[in-house]
C-alpha cells in the first residue's frame, strides 16, 4: 500500500510547487516508508509525488512511473493482480510494450496507450487501487479509484481554480478550499465530453435502476471455488506475509485457504503466519487460537489494555480521518496490532473484510421482513462500504506501513455472489422453523466450505456465531470507551452539541468526544462532510431501523444491540437519540 499525491492546473512558481509538493506528499509517508518520488511536469504546473510501500519488485517499480517516451507518468496505490494476463492481451491486440520494472502498475501505462481515458481502460483491471496518470503529449490528467474504494483517496480544489488528489485528507485539508471522497468505480479526467466531472466507470448488474431481484440459486462449488481464486490471487508477493485471524467465520476462511495453498507450494516454505488482537480473556483470542492450532499456522496473538486503547484513540482519529463512532471503536485494536506486525518484518496481510455486506452477516439481518429488503440493504451496504469497514482497515493497517488485502472484495466474487437469490441468504431462525431448514447469518458461505470429506475448518468454528470487531476484541473495550466519554462530556456540553456541531450532530456522548478530536485535527465544514451519519443498529443503514419496532431504542453500533446476540444488550439498554 503507497501514498499518492498530485496537484494540477497549479499557478505557483515552480521550485515552490515542487516545495509544497514534498510537504504534503511526506504526509502520507506512513504508507510507503521505503521511498519517495517526486515529478513537476507540464512546464510547473503539475506536481504527482509517490510514497512507495515496496510488495512486488522491491528492488525496482520506483514511482511515479514513467513511459519509455517519458510523455506517460503514473503514480498507483495498491495492487493489479492481473496484470500479467494484461500484459499478454495487449500483446496480442498488437500494442507492442516492454516493461521496464517488474511492478505490477507498470501494466497502466500500456493500458492507457490502448484504450485511452475512458471508462474501458479501468474496466479492464482486477484488484484494489487508486492512481494518477498524465499525459504530457495532450497535457491529459486522468484519475482512477477502484470499484469499491478499497483504497482511499480524496479530491480537494485550491483557492488558485488548482485540482488537488491524496490518498488520505491531511495531505490536502490545510490547502483546499472544499474536498470530499473520491467516489469508488469512477474515473476524473480534465479532457472530453465529461472533463472536470466523476465518470462511473464500475456498472455491475446489481446497482442497476430499476434494481431486478436476482433470482440465481445458490451453488455450493461454485461460490467456493470463486472465493479460493479470489484469496489465492493476492496471495502474489515478493515480501513477507501473514494473515488476520480472528476466529470469526470470515478470517478464518481466509486463512484456511492461504495455508492450503501454502502447503502445496512446498513442504520447505515458511510457515503462515496469523495475527489476533484483543483484551485479556476475548472471545476471539480463544477461537482464533483454535483455528490457528488446526491449520497448523505460526500464530501470534496480541493482548492490549482499555488504558492502551484509550491512550491510542486521538492517533486512531488523526490516521483514520473520521469520527464515525463504530469505525473507531474496530479501528483502535486493529492500529495496534498492525504496529506489532510491522515489527515482525510483515509487510502485507490479507483480511476478511466484506462478507457481513455481501451476505448479510450483520446480526440486525435477523430482522430483515423479505428477500426485497435485503437485497436492497446489502447494495447499500456495499456503496457505503469505502466510508467504514475499508477505511478503517486500510488506514489503521497503512499506519505502520502494513498492506492489507480483502479477497471477499474481489470484483468477479462481488458479482457472482451478488447474482444469487436474496432468499438463499436470509436468515432462518425461531422455534417456528424445523431444525433442517434453519440457517444463521451467511449461510451461504458456511455451506460453501462445509465439505466433510475435506474439511476447511471445526464445524463449530464454520458456524460460530456473528462477532463485530469491536465486540469480539472483548466486550469491556465498548464498554470503556463508553465511560471515558461520559467522563469528559459533560450534560452542558453535550445539551448543546448541536450549536457546536450543526453539520451531522453526535448523538452520544461517545460521538461527541470523537467528533471534537476529529475537529482538532481536520477543523471546517468540508472535511466533516466526509464522514456519513445516520442512525445505525449494529452497523445498519437507516433503512433497517424500520425493521423491528426494539431497534428504535437500541440504535448502537455493537452487534450486541441488534438483541439476537448470545451476549445482547438486556431490554434496559438504549442506544442514540434513547430517553
Amino acid at each position: 500500500m503507497c501514498g499518492i499525491f498530485a496537484i494540477f492546473e497549479s499557478t505557483l512558481e515552480e521550485s515552490e510547487l515542487r516545495k509544497l509538493l514534498v510537504e504534503c506528499s511526506s504526509k502520507l509517508r506512513h504508507r510507503g516508508p521505503d521511498w519517495s518520488g517526486y515529478r513537476i511536469l507540464s512546464e510547473g504546473k503539475v506536481a504527482i509525488g509517490h510514497e512507495r510501500l515496496a510488495i512486488i519488485s522491491p528492488e525496482s517499480g520506483e514511482q511515479p512511473l514513467v513511459s519509455a517516451d517519458g510523455t506517460v507518468t503514473v503514480a498507483a496505490n495498491g495492487e493489479i493482480y492481473n496484470y500479467k494476463d494484461i500484459y499478454q492481451e495487449i500483446k496480442k491486440s498488437g500494442v507492442e510494450y516492454t516493461p521496464k520494472t517488474g511492478s505490477d502498475c507498470e501494466v497502466l501505462i500500456p493500458l492507457y496507450m490502448k484504450y485511452g481515458a475512458s471508462p474501458a481502460f479501468p474496466d479492464h483491471l482486477r484488484g484494489m487501487f487508486s492512481f494518477i496518470l498524465h499525459d504530457a503529449k495532450s497535457d491529459t490528467y486522468l484519475v482512477v479509484r477502484d470499484h469499491m474504494g478499497i483504497t482511499p483517496l480524496y479530491i480537494g480544489w485550491g483557492k488558485d481554480g488548482s485540482v488537488w488528489f491524496a490518498s488520505e485528507m491531511k495531505a490536502i485539508s490545510e490547502h483546499c478550499n472544499t474536498l470530499r471522497q473520491f467516489p469508488p468505480g469512477h474515473l476524473y479526467c480534465n479532457k472530453g465530453n465529461a472533463a472536470g466531472e466523476f465518470v462511473r466507470w464500475y456498472k455491475p448488474e446489481y446497482i442497476e435502476r430499476p434494481r431486478p431481484l436476482p433470482s440465481e440459486p445458490f451453488n455450493a462449488d461454485k461460490l467456493r471455488h470463486a472465493f479460493e481464486a479470489a484469496t489465492v490471487r493476492r496471495m502474489m508477493s515478493d515480501v513477507p506475509w501473514g494473515v488476520l485471524l480472528s476466529g470469526g467465520l470470515d478470517s478464518s476462511l481466509v486463512a484456511s485457504i492461504c495455508s492450503r495453498h501454502v502447503a502445496r507450494r512446498s513442504t520447505d516454505f515458511p510457515k503462515l503466519h496469523s495475527f489476533s488482537v484483543g483484551l485479556v480473556g476475548a472471545p476471539d483470542l480463544k477461537a482464533a487460537k483454535e483455528v490457528a492450532d488446526y491449520l497448523g499456522t505460526k500464530h501470534h496473538t496480541y493482548t492490549y489494555t482499555i488504558e492502551e486503547g484509550l491512550d491510542a484513540v486521538p492517533s486512531v482519529i488523526r490516521c483514520l480521518e473520521t469520527y464515525d463512532v463504530t469505525t473507531i471503536r474496530a479501528a483502535t485494536p486493529m492500529y495496534l496490532m498492525s504496529r506489532k506486525i510491522k515489527a515482525m518484518g510483515i509487510k502485507m496481510v490479507l483480511s476478511g473484510e466484506g462478507a457481513d455486506e455481501i451476505f448479510g452477516g450483520y446480526l440486525y439481518f435477523h430482522k430483515c421482513p423479505n428477500p426485497e429488503e435485503f437485497f436492497d440493504e446489502t447494495v447499500d451496504k456495499l456503496d457505503r462500504l469505502h466510508m467504514y469497514d475499508c477505511l478503517r482497515c486500510n488506514k489503521a493497517m497503512s499506519a505502520w506501513g502494513v498492506e492489507p488485502r480483502v479477497p471477499f472484495l474481489e470484483r468477479d466474487f462481488i458479482q457472482l455472489a451478488m447474482k444469487m437469490d436474496p432468499s438463499d441468504k436470509m436468515i432462518r431462525t425461531g422455534k417456528d422453523v424445523k431444525p433442517k431448514d434453519k440457517r444463521i447469518e451467511k449461510w451461504a458461505m458456511r455451506k460453501a466450505f462445509d465439505t466433510p470429506d475435506d474439511p476447511y475448518l471445526p464445524e463449530h468454528i464454520l458456524y460460530r456465531q456473528k462477532e463485530q470487531f469491536s465486540d469480539g476484541v472483548g466486550y469491556g473495550w465498548i464498554d470503556g470507551l463508553k465511560d471515558v466519554a461520559n467522563r469528559d462530556v459533560s450534560d452542558q456540553m453535550f445539551k448543546n452539541a448541536a450549536v457546536r456541531f450543526p453539520y451531522n450532530t453526535p448523538t452520544t456522548k461517545e460521538g461527541y468526544r470523537y467528533r471534537a478530536i476529529f475537529e482538532e485535527h481536520f477543523p471546517g465544514d468540508s472535511c466533516a462532510k466526509t464522514v456519513p451519519g445516520g442512525k445505525s443498529v449494529a452497523c445498519s443503514t437507516e433503512r433497517a431501523m424500520a425493521w423491528d419496532a426494539s431497534f428504535a431504542n437500541r440504535a448502537d453500533p455493537s452487534g450486541r444491540a441488534a438483541g439476537v446476540h448470545d451476549a445482547a444488550y438486556d431490554e434496559s439498554f438504549k442506544g442514540h437519540d434513547a430517553s
